[in-house]
């Protein structure tokens, strides 16, 4: 009997000691995320994904919107931590809030295309005398234009003219309809223009048009990942976490199919299968760090150049990187 009593003694002491030792998990640290629908969204949703699978290391709260300026005024006025924005929109609030926004890492090259319907589109060259349609006036994509006809010897103010819509929804229709024939338009309208009007050809890619004139080291780095100083201050580890998990994100958006599943699932792209045909133009990546320091450089003095404002009236100085 006593060693019985000896034994759950032993076994109640064990218990108790382990019930002691034993401590509630840490919890997660909320990270508010803004995502664009389009291009520099795709890139987000295996995270999305995660986040709703309970598996992210960060407890995420996610943002959608089509308008980026939305995104980025909900950064800057602090109902965001991190958001996913054009890079010349990135400059532009680091400026606007007196260096309160960072950039922490490049997630989408270029993403822009010429789209011909007979016009024997071939070369830039062949660009001389037409009318080019596009969205964008004063951002990323009418900067992007201008630079490569110019270092082409074309003059974009006499020797083409470039007519700008408002949107890329009547983009997509006119150049459907057949109303307009040359546009540079980006993905995933590319996919879907093309999907409802088999006479439009992918004639030029901007980016292979961009390295040929700026040089392969010069990178068309049009969306990023930026984030606000004080969180990231703050919260160190949870920036650091989130950056991991959103490369390893973007990296699995090499499985088309379940990536082009998820864009719809949360809003990214409106339907998978115009998804899975824009996914793998849409030049996905992930730099950070001094990499993404050296290599965005060229690209933002090339926005300057054209116009200061585009990035908010000059160029970032190197509080402006994030380096971890």
């Amino acid at each position: 009997m006593k060693k019985v009593v000896s034994l759950v003694l032993a076994v109640l002491l064990l218990a108790t000691m382990t019930i002691g030792c034993t401590k509630e998990p840490a919890p997660k640290t909320t990270v508010r995320i803004g995502a664009i629908q389009g291009p520099t969204g795709i890139g987000m949703v295996h995270l999305m994904e995660a986040d709703k699978n309970e598996t992210a290391t960060n407890d995420y709260e996610f943002t959608v919107s089509s308008v980026p300026q939305d995104i980025g005024t909900q950064l800057a006025s602090g109902n965001l931590d991190i958001a996913a924005v054009p890079t010349n929109l990135a400059s532009s609030l680091y400026q606007k809030t007196a260096g309160k926004v960072q950039l922490l890492a490049v997630n989408t090259l270029g993403v822009l295309y010429m789209l011909d319907n007979g016009n024997g589109i071939n070369s830039i060259a062949d660009l001389k005398g037409k009318t080019i349609y596009s969205t964008g006036e004063g951002a990323n994509p009418e900067y992007i234009l201008r630079y490569v006809l110019s270092k082409n010897g074309i003059d974009p103010d006499k020797d083409v003219t470039i007519e700008f819509l408002a949107e890329n929804t009547e983009l997509v229709a006119k150049m459907v309809k057949g109303d307009i024939t040359l546009a540079m338009v980006p993905e995933p309208n590319v996919s879907a223009i093309i999907s409802q009007n088999q006479a439009v050809k992918v004639a030029l890619s901007m980016n292979t048009e961009w390295e040929a004139v700026a040089g392969a080291n010069n990178k068309l780095m049009m969306g990023c990942v930026a984030v606000r100083k004080e969180f990231a201050e703050a919260n160190k580890a949870a920036v650091d976490a989130f950056l991991a998990e959103y490369k390893a994100s973007i990296e699995k958006a090499a499985d088309v199919e379940a990536t082009a599943a998820l864009c719809e699932s949360y809003g990214i792209i409106p339907k998978a299968p115009l998804a899975k045909k824009a996914i793998p133009n849409c030049q996905l990546t992930f730099v950070s760090g001094a990499d993404m320091k050296a290599q965005i450089a060229g690209y933002y003095q090339v926005l300057f150049d054209a116009n200061p404002k585009a990035i908010g009236g000059k160029l970032p100085d190197d509080a402006f990187y994030y380096a971890g």
